[in-house]
């Protein structure tokens, strides 16, 4: 007689023997259904999915070709069931007109819940409701914004200005990973700000690496997932934790081990008297689990977005030399001789340094698409249907680049477009939806802003920044924030500033 062992394993031969060809009669006609279905728009599926990887160094360069050439500045995408726009009345119509109707979705949810659970970046009603209620009673004290403001001036005249300092005078001449400093930059003021803690990346190489692979590794798994043409592929591979989604699980669980640490910290020093962010729910919610949700929703907003955003805006200014000097030029105007750092006040004094990182954030946003799924059969304002359950997509980096809301130089990085005789000119948030817009406007904005500013001020009145290669363009990993492939490789120099 058979062991039963045995008997389960021919069971499971037979069962994947009969299945698999069936599935994969099922996978070709889906395809083959995608490939010669027309898309009702101006570009065929077929030739998206195939010529992007050979014309294009990112995906999202391919998808602002495909809207730039389509009138509507929209798209729609059978094989992956998204229609896609860098239409302004659209990207309004869907924050803001329509709000009710567009919301994250459950299918979104169940793309990045894996990840980040129940936190505020992947939830709608009631549970997302009650975090930005707790987090914008946080965020807009004036206390708290001269705080914020306080711990960022505190990390780069203590850490970040030392660390630069030391790579100037070091024997490798003077190479550093950009990149690599600005995560864990943003990774300490993050975790002072949002949960009074202090993990002191910046003072050594070893306290956040297996977390930060960790975390790069679920961002970019969890991102590909919703770029899967088939999604039943990506949710097979879990049920059976293979390939993909057993490396994805194995990165969450490392993730998971850091956020329980911040939790079982912030108890031990107490939170009850504390204001930090975590302090606030903690007092209200009691479930570790969704506390963990929390805490890593925030590390994603404070670590990933402002390390993307630094990274591109020091390629940028690396390779116009122009606009560094008028940033310079305009804080010796702006802050005394022998002023080490400028003030909070100073800073809001500086239109053109506010212009370069607005600019900066145009053409570089750190989260460059963000899709909704829709509640109810619409009609967008260009015309475009919209069925129920549909994926809809509106892309801040294509819209960067679109002329008909910039212009014929909107490739070019020109701070002057965001200034009328010297004064910074804020557009319609619709047209650049870096922090999204409307009623989920991204409550972080301008404090985010701010440590930008002063980070950018802080290093190029102190060092003279070169990128090692110099490259044409950024090519970006996959991920939920744009990060650049290898990182930024930058050679620092201190200044010699004549008397």
């Amino acid at each position: 007689m058979e062991s039963k062992d045995s008997l389960q394993a021919t069971f499971w031969y037979s069962f994947f023997f009969l299945t698999i060809p069936f599935f994969l009669t099922f996978v070709l006609l889906y395809l083959l259904r995608s490939k010669f279905r027309c898309c009702n728009c101006e570009i065929c599926t077929n030739y998206l999915l195939s010529g992007w990887s050979r014309e294009f160094k990112n995906i999202c360069d391919w998808y602002t070709h495909l809207l730039q050439n389509s009138p509507r500045q929209t798209i729609h995408i059978h094989v992956l069931g998204n229609t896609i726009t860098a239409n302004p009345d659209n990207v309004e119509y869907i924050l803001k007109t329509k709000f009710e109707n567009y919301p994250k979705g459950r299918p979104f949810s169940m793309i990045l819940g894996d990840f980040l659970g129940k936190g505020i970046f992947n939830v709608d009603g009631d549970l997302w409701l009650f975090q930005r209620k707790m987090a914008s009673l946080e965020l807009a004290s004036v206390s708290i914004r001269n705080y914020a403001f306080e711990i960022v001036d505190t990390e780069i005249k203590c850490r970040l200005l030392p660390l630069l300092t030391s790579a100037a005078k070091s024997t490798d001449g003077g190479l550093i990973d950009l990149q690599d400093v600005f995560r864990r930059f943003s990774f300490d003021n993050n975790c002072k700000f949002s949960f009074g803690l202090d993990p002191g990346c910046l003072e050594s190489s070893l306290p956040i690496s297996v977390f930060a692979e960790s975390f790069d590794l679920a961002s970019k798994l969890s991102a590909e997932r919703a770029m899967a043409t088939l999604p039943l592929v990506w949710k097979i591979k879990r049920y059976f934790n293979i390939g993909t989604e057993k490396n994805l699980k194995e990165a969450i669980e490392v993730v998971n081990i850091l956020a329980d640490e911040v939790i079982m910290q912030k108890r031990k020093l107490g939170f009850s008297t504390n204001q930090d962010l975590l302090s606030r729910f903690m007092a209200c919610i009691t479930d570790d689990r969704y506390l963990r949700d929390i805490v890593i929703s925030f590390i994603l907003a404070g670590r990933d977005t402002m390390a993307s955003a630094l990274t591109t805006l020091f390629w940028l200014l690396a390779s116009h030399p122009n606009v560094v000097s008028k940033i310079r030029e305009e804080s010796n105007r702006v802050m005394a001789s022998n002023q080490e750092s400028a003030s909070y006040e100073q800073i809001r004094e500086m239109h053109y340094l506010h212009a370069v990182v607005n600019e900066s954030l145009r053409l570089y946003p750190p989260v460059q698409f963000d899709s909704k799924f829709a509640m109810e059969d619409d009609v967008l304002p260009d015309g475009t249907l919209v069925r129920r359950g549909t994926r809809v997509t509106y892309h801040p980096y294509a819209m960067g680049r679109m002329e008909r809301i910039w212009g014929i130089d909107c490739m070019e990085f020109r701070p002057e477009r965001w200034l009328e005789n010297g004064t910074f000119c804020p557009i319609s948030p619709f047209k650049c939806p870096v922090f999204q817009a409307g009623i989920r406007v991204c409550l972080g904005k301008e404090m985010s802003l701010v440590e930008m500013k002063i980070v950018a001020l802080s290093v190029v009145r102190r060092f003279d920044v070169k990128i090692v290669p110099p490259e044409v363009s950024p090519r970006f990993n996959s991920g939920l924030t744009a990060m650049l492939s290898g990182g930024l490789q930058a050679e620092i120099r201190e200044r010699v500033i004549a008397a």
